[in-house]
């Protein structure tokens, strides 16, 4: 995996040339592993309202949304293991994804319209996930209603806990499934971060 940080100890000795360099062939880098089909997950991360989420693309589409508590490194480590070992800073292949989340915390957007890679999620936590993407915004539904729309009432917890492995959370709203008595429950970029997003989406 490959990243340039310029806040990195490591150009603590060179000069504004010589980091704006090395930015420019990690450019470089990224654009000929992109054209010689070697670039397996491309990431970036975007500053939300949510904190500084990390976004994670593969060709086929948008694989990986993280919260800052799930810890990036950790995420894509994990990535590196279960996708492919060739990971690499390259925005450009998040920009469409960026835009549309920097769209939806301006209320400009209520909708993704982003390819998606969900070969994170499988068996039952895949069933409970394709069944978020039809939970529309502004609308919430109890773990209940989601264990019962997937055709097993009894698997409340097991929704909980696909819930909070859900490798695309905003772009597949998990935040919009809370509990019966209607308090928001849990969330995997914390309580918060659900808060907010639950207020957007009912201004």
């Amino acid at each position: 995996m490959a990243t340039i940080d310029r806040g990195d100890p490591l150009f603590d000795g060179l000069t504004p040339g010589s980091a704006d360099l090395l930015a420019a062939l990690h450019r470089r880098l990224a654009a000929e592993a992109q054209s010689a089909d070697l670039l397996d997950v491309a990431y970036r991360t975007l500053d939300t309202p949510v904190g500084t989420l990390l976004l994670a693309a593969t060709p086929t589409g948008l694989v990986r949304v993280a919260y800052p508590n799930e810890d990036h490194d950790t995420v894509l480590a994990t990535l590196a293991e279960r996708v492919s070992p060739r990971v690499l800073v390259a925005p450009a292949r998040l920009d469409a994804a960026a835009r549309e989340i920097d769209e939806y915390f301006t209320g400009a957007r209520t909708q993704f319209d982003l390819p998606l890679d969900l070969q994170l999620t499988g068996g039952f936590r895949r069933q409970v996930i394709e069944h978020l993407r039809d939970i529309g915004y502004g609308r919430r539904e109890s773990y209940a209603a989601v264990a019962a729309a997937v055709g097993n009432p009894r698997a409340v917890r097991a929704v909980g806990s696909a819930c909070a492995h859900n490798p695309l959370p905003v772009v597949i709203p998990c935040h919009r499934v809370v509990r019966s008595d209607g308090t928001i429950g849990q969330y995997v970029g914390g309580g918060a971060a659900k808060n907010t997003l639950l207020t957007l989406e009912a201004a």
